[in-house]
């Protein structure tokens, strides 16, 4: 164990804090706990009072000088500066709530969040990067005329303010849409990729093998006749091979009615389609952040090159 180190601790709100001599990070987490009334076993982490840094390791902690001030952080609390509202002090935490300051005339009012989010804004337009969706969704959905006077900004100002707030949202869910998509291309082809490994390895009858007169493999009628959603589980090429059959065909090898094969072959189609656009979908996600060097279309027919001057006609002089 090492030399014992004197330091202070606080909560995030900063409005208790102790002094106490430990040996170790380990020991700053339980001592400071039990000072500030942290429940045993709670995750806790430690970062630095004054700016927030992360403390993670002993190493560091020992290389930090004496009495320095740690801010013990649990579960959904984040650290935040110093912020000073109408006289008074108010503490921001990613679960806002009602704050009670001093106003003007020495009497007790109390500050929605969107406005302690606006005076962050104030203060350092760049915040913006790490508000989180609730907080921007709040801040757009406030009037225009609320947030320019707790902004002091112009109207117009805090309107495209606002619309760029909006566009962060819709970036953010546009990349959560892309992920999840992705996601689901990945698990769709990694549960192909095992089905194909297990029908390869296990003992298979030749004659399960064999096409029918049709051209279908055994199993892919077997699939459509015996099997609820056939569509999801018959490869790409099966479903190829069902939709390019037709109807006709298809009534003959499953003998169902025309009613029937017709669903049977509507769902396959949008399985094929759906299965096509996931595709597409991949491969618009691996063209993001690449420059586009293709050559855009002219938006103005009537700017053509010149022969004689070799650029545009507009260009020229």
């Amino acid at each position: 164990m090492g030399d014992l180190r004197p330091c202070k601790v606080c909560n995030f709100k900063r409005q208790h804090s102790y002094g106490l001599v430990v040996p170790s990070l380990e020991q700053l987490k339980i001592k400071g706990g039990e000072s500030l009334g942290i429940g045993p076993g709670a995750p806790v982490s430690v970062v630095l009072e004054e700016d927030g840094t992360i403390v993670e390791d002993d190493i560091y902690f020992l290389c930090l000088p004496s009495n320095t001030k740690f801010m013990l952080l649990c579960e959904k609390e984040t650290w935040c500066p110093v912020r000073r509202i109408e006289g008074g002090t108010a503490w921001m935490t990613r679960d806002s709530m009602l704050l009670e300051v001093d106003s003007l005339d020495g009497s007790i009012s109390q500050v929605e969040p969107w406005w302690i989010l606006a005076q962050q804004l104030k203060q350092d337009l760049a915040s913006i990067i790490t508000m989180s969706e609730a907080d921007l969704q709040t801040l757009v959905d406030i009037p225009c005329t609320q947030l320019a006077s707790a902004l002091d900004f112009q109207e117009s100002k805090v309107q495209n303010l606002q619309e760029t707030l909006q566009r962060v949202l819709d970036r953010r869910e546009e990349e959560r849409q892309s992920k999840e998509l992705l996601q689901l291309y990945l698990s769709a082809v990694e549960k192909q990729e095992a089905q194909a490994s297990m029908e390869g390895a296990g003992d298979m009858d030749q004659q399960d093998m064999l096409e029918v007169d049709s051209g279908f493999m055994t199993r892919t009628l077997m699939v459509l006749k015996g099997k609820t959603s056939p569509e999801t589980r018959l490869s790409t090429e099966e479903l190829q091979a069902v939709v390019t059959k037709g109807a006709d065909t298809m009534e003959q090898e499953l003998g169902w009615d025309g009613q029937r094969t017709a669903a049977l072959l509507q769902a396959c189609q949008a399985e094929l389609s759906s299965r096509l656009q996931q595709v597409q979908a991949i491969g618009s996600l691996r063209n993001l952040g690449q420059p586009d060097t293709r050559r855009q279309p002219d938006d103005h027919p009537q700017e053509e090159q010149d022969p004689a001057a070799g650029g545009p006609a507009d260009m020229q002089g």
